[in-house]
């Protein structure tokens, strides 16, 4: 306890924060008067490290959560590992970061301070001109040649969280060894009073913004565009770029969800501003039948996150990632693109077999966007949870703008010839089989509450999951020659189904994915294969929850 309170009172101390230095000077003195010493213990439980995400965590003082503090720590470790990584022969832009940001609380503070420090450290300081999309600061970071870039967001983390996502110069989250390397010096620099500052930076004019814009629009041609589009941003920076390349792309403005149309880090709407969770649709899918729509699209709250829900017999229904990253190649695949295309190895097994057919490369990578963008000569990438990459060229990264323009491109496109995108996913299943995905997904308030479920599945490997056989295991702790290690398992199961299960790395929760393939008979028609996947998914479901106790 004396140890605590010390190490507090030191943090608040150096505090430049008057907020959360007076919020922390309140648990300190609750727990001084007796009170209970969790909250406290909590915030100085270690501090947050670089994840799939980079740093990302609940606000508030203390080392174990996002604050002034531990972003300019972040913000010298980086400048210090740039200055020992920089090119001498790269030129001004070499020596430049550009930083942008979304409209969470504090995200235009933590910016700020970045740029402060980066001149401090003798680095330009670019900021991009105000809130706006994730996928704005990856394609900026190139288009001015910086040498790293920052972004300050939580994507679609709970309203408390914010985040501090670094990318290097070639527009790319960073990964390993450059993540341990920049916490290394986090970790010495000294007292945040002695981190030299200099100027905020340069804001950046709006013809940057102007040039993504044009480029995205670029990406589309001439065709079909009568199309009733129903979108939401979810409360997020999403709404005016995705109005804007609409309109310049030839579409009619779609109909916007009021209630969410505007930034606002509260988001008072929705319990998780993610597409994926239960009910974050449900305002957009109601207008789309208020107004007979086509398509509904949606955005997280940094845009780089692109959902969809279409019309059906039974109302409308959210398409899966996986379904949208079959529309988005099989789209890319029809227009002639070239190169590897690439997902996690918890999307669906499917691009492998479009790729295939199309006799392009195909690649499977660890989860997490920072994998993906680093496939040599990647074409197309994306990952289940709604991250899609379709113009790797220019955004290296997942861009939820662009691939719900190309989204928009192909619905018109169908619709013109009298078809949906439904049509389109039931020719793949017609061509492939029909592949099923789900997930069990399982929040936990103690951490340890994961490691356990991943002891238990280590030390009791299923024979059989959902009636479906084991027939190979891979541990994906150990890695391979195509595979860091990580921490998961991989079943492979009679008649090419698939489970995966993994602690995610952005969030307190342990995630099954779940696959199954089954062969359409052209006789009984897709809907009849729809039915049967949904009985062996529920199988695989419960055997998999069975089996890791959670």
């Amino acid at each position: 306890m004396t140890d605590l309170l010390a190490a507090a009172h030191a943090w608040a101390a150096e505090d430049p924060d008057d907020q959360t230095r007076t919020e922390l000077e309140a648990v300190i003195a609750a727990v001084e008067a007796g009170g209970d010493d969790a909250d406290l213990a909590d915030r100085f439980d270690g501090t947050l490290e670089f994840g799939t995400a980079g740093l990302r965590g609940e606000l508030g003082a203390g080392p174990n959560r996002m604050n002034r503090v531990v972003v300019t720590r972040a913000a010298a470790g980086l400048a210090a590992y740039l200055q020992e990584h920089s090119d001498p022969e790269a030129g001004p832009r070499g020596r430049a970061v550009v930083i942008g940001y979304d409209a969470r609380h504090n995200s235009d503070v933590f910016a700020r301070d970045t740029a402060e420090v980066m001149t401090g450290a003798g680095f330009t300081a670019y900021v991009l001109p105000r809130p706006l999309p994730t996928p704005i600061l990856a394609f900026a970071i190139r288009e001015l040649g910086c040498a790293a870039g920052v972004m300050v967001t939580a994507s679609h983390n709970p309203p408390r969280d914010n985040g501090y996502k670094v990318y290097l110069g070639d527009g790319s989250q960073i990964v390993p060894p450059a993540d341990a390397e920049i916490a290394a010096h986090i970790a010495a620099v000294g007292p945040i009073a002695d981190v030299p500052r200099g100027r905020a930076g340069t804001v950046l004019q709006e013809e940057l913004v102007d040039s993504y814009l044009d480029t995205v629009a670029g990406l589309v041609a001439d065709g079909p565009r009568d199309l009733e589009i129903v979108y939401t941003p979810l409360h997020g920076v999403g709404g005016v770029p995705v109005e804007r390349v609409l309109e310049a792309a030839g579409f009619d403005a779609p109909s916007v969800v009021e209630q969410q149309e505007q930034p606002d880090p509260d988001f008072p709407t929705v319990a998780f501003p993610n597409p994926e969770e239960p009910g974050a649709m449900d305002l957009a899918m109601a207008l789309a039948e208020r107004h007979g729509a086509d398509l509904v699209v949606a955005n997280d709250p940094d845009a780089d996150r692109c959902a969809a829900a279409v019309p059906g017999p039974h109302g409308w229904r959210m398409l899966r990632g996986d379904e949208v990253g079959a529309l988005l190649a099989h789209a890319l695949i029809a227009k002639g693109t070239e190169g590897t295309y690439a997902c996690s190895i918890v999307s669906s097994s499917l691009l492998g077999k479009l790729a295939a057919a199309a006799g392009q490369p195909y690649a499977e990578t660890l989860t997490g966007f920072k994998w993906i963008s680093k496939v040599e000569g990647l074409a197309f990438g994306y990952e289940e949870a709604l991250g899609y990459c379709v113009d790797p060229a220019n955004v290296k990264d997942k861009d939820g703008i662009s691939a719900l323009l190309l989204l928009c491109e192909l619905a018109a496109e169908a619709k013109a010839a009298g078809r949906t995108l439904v049509d389109i996913l039931d020719d793949i299943a017609l061509a492939h089989g029909l592949h099923a995905t789900d997930q069990l997904s399982a929040r936990v308030t103690d951490l340890s509450e994961i490691a356990a479920a991943m002891a238990r599945l280590r030390a009791t490997p299923p024979t059989e999951l959902g009636g479906l056989a084991v027939e190979s295991v891979d541990d994906l702790d150990l890695g391979s020659p195509e595979l860091p290690p990580t921490d998961g398992l991989r079943y492979h199961l009679a008649d090419g189904a698939r489970v995966i299960v993994r602690p995610s790395g952005t969030e307190p929760k342990i995630k099954c994915y779940l696959e199954v393939v089954v062969p359409v008979d052209p006789a009984d028609g897709v809907d009849a294969a729809r039915i049967a996947a949904v009985g062996r998914l529920d199988a695989l479901r419960n055997g998999i929850k069975a089996a890791a106790g959670i």
